[in-house]
């Protein structure tokens, strides 16, 4: 059996294969809990963050992921972050009505990036490719075959209640079977939207690959988590300068901010902006929401 918010890693034994599957099911519905998305969105945010953990999954690291799509579309921007410790966030800036639309169309013009930011010491690293395909999916596919030149191909679903994803990749090195990659993808092909939603993992690869080899490993869990905070945004405030931080305390009596991820709200009065600027503690306030 498999449990919602888990991702599942396994490897083709005597082959240079691997693959993950995930779903999602109480991370996806906190991050729609939050915000008011359009159908395509819902849609678009479920098989976003199964990406993501998918994809978070093939790196080694401590740190997180970004996935993002940026256009000149209705759909200005797009970004899931995942954390190497299951973490899960997202978020979309769009204008007016969005009709269902390959994701080229939503966001024209655009591009799709993969940041990977390390903890600590290590360099981040960012690959950037222009959206190709119909959908997230088979643009992440473009991704790896022209940035990383990797073969990777990744399955994606959602339905607002469930996400899911599929990734399997043939690792690099002599492989003592050199047909597996080939049979790994073309029965990987054959899975169908409704099989990733409901199938538990262990059906799912039985009805892909049950002539194969293979070795399932522990689950990750994984969940939503939000790492804004007071002391952050209070950093990106100084950023902007006492002059024009000023200004807006000026013109609206408060400077409030609000996450575009979880909604959380952030309200600095005078005192606090005093503070701020002049090195003194600021006030114990607490998050409004909004």
């Amino acid at each position: 059996m498999s449990s919602p918010d888990h991702l599942y890693r396994f490897v083709f034994e005597h082959a240079n294969v691997r693959g993950e599957f995930v779903q999602l099911e109480d991370a996806y519905q906190e991050v729609l809990r939050r915000r008011e998305y359009p159908p395509v969105l819902r849609d678009l945010m479920g098989r976003g963050l199964a990406a993501a953990a998918l994809l978070v999954a093939t790196v080694k690291f401590r740190g997180s992921l970004v996935l993002q799509a940026q256009g000149e579309g209705p759909l200005s921007l797009f970004v899931v972050q995942a954390g190497s410790n299951g973490g899960l966030r997202a978020m979309a800036r769009w204008e007016g009505e969005l009709a269902e639309r390959p994701l080229g169309e939503l966001c024209t013009n655009g591009y799709l990036a993969i940041t990977i930011d390390p903890e600590g010491e290590g360099e981040r690293y960012q690959g950037i490719v222009g959206l190709q395909g119909e959908g997230l999916a088979e643009a992440l596919d473009a991704y790896f075959r022209d940035s990383e030149q990797l073969e990777t191909r990744v399955w994606l679903a959602a339905d607002g209640e469930r996400a899911a994803g599929l990734l399997v990749q043939r690792l690099p090195g002599d492989d003592p079977d050199e047909d597996a990659w080939n049979r790994a993808e073309k029965l990987a092909e054959t899975v169908t939207e409704a099989e990733l939603l409901a199938l538990p993992v262990t059906e799912l690869l039985h009805r892909l690959y049950h002539e194969e080899d293979l070795r399932l490993f522990d689950p990750v869990p994984h969940r939503f988590q939000c790492s804004c905070s007071r002391e952050r945004v209070e950093g990106m405030l100084k950023s902007l300068g006492s002059e024009e931080v000023h200004d807006i305390l000026t013109e609206q009596g408060a400077v409030e901010v609000a996450c575009d991820y979880c909604g959380e709200g952030y309200r600095f009065d005078a005192v606090d902006v005093d503070a701020m600027f002049s090195g003194e503690p600021p006030t114990e306030t607490p998050p409004t929401r909004h």
